[in-house]
């Protein structure tokens, strides 16, 4: 299974070429085969971003999300056991979306999508993929 992080969500959607070929070809891949998710963490971030104007998606927030699910994506629901281990990551940045993104992928043994570079030089997840190549 592969987790999209935020950036790699709204990037995969706009068809932003920031998302590296080889990363779109696998996550494509992911969601055919019914494998690619989100953290229901970004869902929430993407709305702050856009009520904070850094982010502009033209249809109601709700029903873009429900485009996405219907297109085969699925939503992991943020659990007590994920938030648990979300505050407890050892050496990790402070940035709670990123905690419980990268938790989320760990509960679920998800490789997690991001070109966040603080998550891919962090030592503490194995299993990622570089959304920038």
């Amino acid at each position: 299974m592969l987790l999209c992080d935020t950036h790699v969500l709204v990037w995969l959607d706009e068809g932003n070429p920031r998302l590296g070929s080889k990363a779109l070809q696998v996550m494509n891949k992911a969601l055919a085969a019914g494998q690619l998710g989100v953290a229901s963490i970004s869902f929430w971030e993407i709305a702050m971003l856009v009520e904070k104007g850094r982010l502009d998606i033209q249809i109601e927030l709700d029903v873009w999300r429900k485009e996405l699910l219907q297109s085969g994506l699925f939503e992991i629901p943020l659990q007590g056991s994920t938030a648990l281990r979300a505050g407890q990551l050892q050496s990790f940045h402070g940035d709670p979306a990123d905690r419980m993104i990268v938790a989320t992928a760990f509960e679920n043994s998800a490789t997690l999508v991001t070109a966040d570079k603080k998550i891919l030089e962090w030592n503490g997840l194995h299993h990622t993929i570089d959304a920038s190549a």
